[in-house]
């Protein structure tokens, strides 16, 4: 439940707690630079008894169709929610993950390894661009390219140990 839609929480401890686990995890979100809305979706999940389909979701947090489906997509490909089938439904439920190590471990394969691939090509152009430097700038722009390759470098080899620990 978001602040959007507290329905009576100061009468109903249960919904206080799912009110302030929920906010635990939009600050993560927030964190991670991800939408308010992703860390609403995974917070009711995680701290909801059962299984919930989209349509509650939407109703308990007050969100989107639009928001509720791009957040699961996003949850589910990070590996932090996972679709639970029940007998006798047709539609898709989903439960949140609580396994640190496969949160993490998402999180590093779906945001971090992209974004150090991109950006070796964009350290490419920007190694060629330096050309066009005045020279006066030139070995200082030079020098931080050169620091930000080493950053990335180090960050390549430090992803496969992270995944290694978190698998642990």
């Amino acid at each position: 439940m978001s602040a959007r839609k507290v329905h009576n929480a100061e009468l109903d401890p249960a919904a206080a707690l799912e009110r302030e686990v929920i906010e635990i995890f939009v600050r993560m979100a927030a964190l991670l630079g991800l939408p308010r809305s992703v860390g609403e979706l995974y917070g009711a999940l995680y701290i909801a008894p059962r299984p919930m389909h989209m349509d509650e979701l939407r109703a308990r947090l007050g969100l989107s169709k639009g928001a509720v489906s791009q957040g699961l997509r996003l949850l589910r490909n990070f590996g932090a929610v996972r679709t639970v089938y029940l007998p006798g439904e047709r539609r898709d439920h989903y439960a949140a993950e609580t396994e640190l190590r496969k949160l993490v471990g998402g999180f590093l394969r779906e945001q971090v390894q992209p974004h150090l691939r991109s950006g070796a090509e964009r350290l490419e152009v920007i190694e060629r661009m330096i050309q066009d430097i005045p020279d006066a700038d030139r070995a200082h722009c030079a020098e931080r390219v050169r620091r930000l390759g080493n950053w990335r470098r180090r960050a390549e080899t430090l992803l496969p140990l992270a995944m290694k620990l978190i698998r642990l």
